[in-house]
């Protein structure tokens, strides 16, 4: 069989090995490195604060629908679990004044920590190839998974009981 157009398939196909590969590059259980950054309200929060949690470090925007999507799972899964075994930390990642942020932050009743953080695709926990991205760290301190695309509450408690 002969293919029409063979480099329009190995050009998609290698973007789609790149991605892979990308995503495959987060070492499993990989310690991250220390984070922290002022929230909305000015106060430092820093990983190393929530010791003994599930982290789960959601990048997103105010433009991008499927991030917008995910906000009342992610709002709901942090009120239940805040005082307890997990938090939320919400990395806004587009430029936008604060007070638009606060404003968007307010409309949609989310709760948890909230950084301006910019648009970049460089993070602390590896490369954002998408928004939004979610990264999960461990109780005690590791990066074990990166999740591309909206969280659903069965994401979410699916990563909770992996650390029962």
């Amino acid at each position: 069989m002969t293919l029409r157009y063979p480099d329009v398939i190995e050009s998609s196909f290698l973007k789609i090995l790149a991605c892979f590969l990308l995503c495959l590059s987060v070492t499993a259980n990989a310690a991250v490195p220390e984070f922290s950054a002022k929230d909305l309200d000015g106060n430092t929060h820093s990983l190393k604060d929530y010791r003994g949690k599930m982290v789960v470090v959601n990048y997103w925007a105010t433009w991008c629908p499927p991030c917008r999507e995910e906000l009342p799972a992610l709002a709901i899964f942090h009120e239940a679990h805040k005082d307890k075994d997990a938090i939320v930390l919400g990395a806004d990642s587009e430029k936008i004044t604060t007070e638009k942020l606060k404003e968007f932050v307010e409309e949609q009743m989310l709760d948890y920590p909230v950084f301006p953080l910019g648009p970049s695709p460089e993070t602390p926990f590896g490369r954002l190839v998408g928004l939004p991205t979610s990264f999960i760290i461990s109780p005690d301190g590791k990066q074990v998974d990166v999740h591309v695309g909206p969280l659903t509450p069965k994401n979410l408690d699916t990563y909770l009981q992996k650390f029962k």
